[in-house]
């Protein structure tokens, strides 16, 4: 299927950018007290310039009490004093830019802190309880919700205060969604925006993109009912359209989370008023399975080429299992209830699809984002239950281990002390007792490696333009197998068969996931670049 290139700008850097994803936290410790922070990631700016990517994408940094890993924010226009100061914020964002790198900041819209000046406010009986969801309960004396939704993270969305009246949270209850039909919260976000994009960033991703506007009768949820209470609603689009003036006042860019499953509803977003771009979800759910990808794949350009949107590619995040580890699991596919405890999993098999879905990923049309840790090809941890500190595990009553298996901190040295996270203290996080042979000073020594196939990967995506945003063509191929060629003469292999797939032997090859058999053949669950 191929698809039409779209017109160039010299800003148009978002299309085709490999976007590295940092979890703050987790990356570096830069003072050794245990905790990643800004001069952790300081230092390790000239080990992501060597990895090629083009702009980092920051999860929250802002002074927050950390009860949903910094998603609840106290202070916008400060950074947490675990991880630094907004002058060190201010010196990050230069030196990258100096680097090649953009950044990237993670906004969260949907809900505060309550922490945040505002809820305290409205605790102590303000009139911002107006920039809030603030109810009475049902029944006799108040002592129901207001309705039945549920939180994104287990049991109800709904919190009573002392006074009776009942607030939203569609996360954790110390996190109380703001009312985005008053006219102080969007002009609120909009100078949020100002601010950072007077101190250099390139861009904001947006979290829970789709979930702001909330129906004002605050119905009770029905299964089926269109429109959803609270997911998409059409006030939606003004305000990223209003967003979308502040953004073009700097030249900044904006990615959205939207999780929707209607293409149509979801192609809205990307509207040339609206948002630059949006996460593609279905092409990390999918499992490593050639036909699905294959769907997966056209349905993301399909509902992209209407507006005129680029694509985005994305095999994990600070959500999910870890690549490695959820392709090697039997059942691949994506799912939050995949995240158990002890679910049996094959590494070996899951680096070397992990490995393919690299160089399959990167070479697709539009932009990538790599979260930390996975271009060392690290697998997901398995936490002790008295060391998880996330709140998904608490509301499900203990039986989901959560989120933190994927964001444990990153090991940089074999030798140091803590993998090289840190020098002094423990990490926030349990490392593994085998971290250290994952550690990136290990696998810049080693071609072979999971960082070397990276770097090597997008140092040639950078070097060919063929690689970028534009045209893709399925070319046909073997059951199993996926290949499509891209502009000047670039083709993509991936054989997800069980016996070997034959290359053309008339191109070269560029790289590849894995060895090639001695006949010259791609083995199962291996791909390659090739070069007409």
């Amino acid at each position: 299927m191929a698809q039409p290139t779209p017109a160039r700008t010299p800003n148009d850097w978002w299309r085709s950018a490999v976007i590295y994803q940092v979890y703050v936290r987790s990356f570096a410790d830069g003072d050794g007290d245990g905790t990643g922070d800004l001069a952790g990631v300081r230092a390790r700016l000239p080990y992501l310039a060597e990895l090629g990517v083009d702009a980092l994408w920051f999860s929250p940094w802002y002074q927050s009490p950390m009860k949903d890993g910094g998603y609840d924010v106290a202070d916008y226009r400060a950074i947490d004093p675990a991880f630094g100061t907004l002058a060190e914020a201010e010196k990050l964002i230069a030196e990258a830019r100096e680097l090649g790198i953009r950044t990237i900041v993670d906004i969260v819209p949907n809900h505060v802190s309550d922490q945040h000046p505002w809820w305290r406010a409205a605790l102590a009986g303000g009139a911002e309880r107006e920039l809030f969801h603030v109810r009475p309960g049902r029944g006799g004396h108040g002592e129901l919700p207001p309705n039945d939704w549920t939180s994104e993270f287990g049991g109800p969305a709904w919190t009573r205060l002392p006074d009776g009246h009942w607030y939203l949270h569609l996360f954790a209850p110390e996190q109380p969604d703001l009312n985005w039909a008053h006219p102080a919260v969007r002009q609120e976000h909009e100078d949020i925006l100002r601010f950072w994009f007077e101190r250099g960033v390139a861009g904001v991703r947006i979290d829970s993109a789709a979930l702001l506007a909330k129906d004002p009768r605050l119905p009770d949820f029905v299964e089926g009912r269109d429109p959803h209470p609270y997911v998409d609603l059409d006030e939606l689009h003004d305000i990223y359209r209003s967003w979308r003036c502040v953004a073009d006042e700097y030249g900044g860019v904006f990615v959205g989370e939207v999780w929707l499953p209607d293409s149509e509803r979801f192609a809205r977003y990307l509207r040339p008023d609206e948002l630059h771009t949006a996460f593609n979800f279905s092409f990390l759910a999918c499992p490593w399975d050639a036909r699905r990808l294959r769907t997966s794949i056209d349905e993301t350009l399909a509902e992209h080429a209407p507006v005129g949107a680029p694509a985005t590619w994305v095999l994990c995040n600070h959500d999910v299992t870890r690549t490695v580890t959820r392709y090697g699991r039997e059942d691949t596919g994506f799912d939050f209830a995949t995240k158990v405890f002890g679910t049996p999993t094959d590494l070996a098999l899951g680096t070397r699809r992990a490995r393919a879905a690299a160089l399959l990923s990167l070479a697709l049309p539009g932009a990538v984002y790599v979260y930390q840790g996975e271009e060392l090809g690290l697998p997901e941890a398995e936490i002790p239950r008295d060391r998880i500190q996330d709140p998904m595990h608490f509301r499900s009553g203990g039986t989901d281990p959560g989120r933190d298996g994927c964001r444990v901190p990153l090991p940089w040295a074999a030798a140091g002390p803590y993998a090289g996270f840190g020098s002094r203290e423990e990490p926030w996080l349990p490392q593994p007792a085998h971290w250290a042979v994952y550690a990136a000073d290990l696998q810049t020594a080693d071609p072979g490696s999971m960082l070397g196939l990276y770097r090597a990967a997008i140092r040639i995506r950078r070097a060919t333009p063929g690689f970028g945003d534009g045209p893709l063509t399925w070319l046909p191929s073997a059951d199993g197998v996926l290949a499509f060629t891209r502009e000047d003469g670039l083709v993509c292999v991936v054989n997800l068969a069980d016996a070997p797939a034959e290359l053309d032997g008339t191109s070269r090859l560029l790289l590849s996931s894995g060895p090639l058999d001695d006949r010259g053949r791609l083995p199962r669950d291996t791909a390659a670049w090739l070069l007409r």
